[in-house]
């Protein structure tokens, strides 16, 4: 699970770095949907006894600091998907979906590249 914890932290970055500006609004309200539906979800832990939900903020966290290349996000996610899909239920597939939503929608609403993004992500849940 951690793993795939992983995967959304990138794919979360990747939306809210699309256009090239990480806001203030966007991690929190990240920070926000982990806390109250990502954790809750299922109860896996880390070595250090946290959730591993908690692994989305971390990478995302760690992508912001180190302005990571967005690039391969989708490719990888769509890859990762493949590889696991028995981790892509209907009710995760929503909250990915809902997630990225409200992430683009944090600041002053979704733009073009963050409404792209979206559709090729709800194309990858939900084929």
């Amino acid at each position: 699970m951690i793993h795939f914890y992983q995967q959304l932290g990138k794919l979360f970055y990747g939306v809210a770095s699309v256009d090239k500006t990480i806001r203030k609004e966007e991690i929190a309200q990240l920070k926000e949907i982990v806390k109250k539906e990502w954790v809750p979800i299922e109860n896996t832990f880390n070595e250090f006894g946290d959730d591993s939900a908690y692994q989305i903020e971390i990478v995302f966290d760690w992508l912001v600091e180190n302005d990571w290349n967005i690039g391969k996000v989708i490719p990888n996610f769509k890859i990762f998907k493949k590889e696991h899909p028995s981790l892509f239920t209907p009710q995760v597939n929503d909250l990915i979906l809902k997630t990225a939503k409200a992430i683009a929608n944090s600041f002053s609403g979704k733009n073009k590249s963050e409404s792209v993004l979206i559709t090729e992500l709800r194309n990858i849940l939900f084929q």
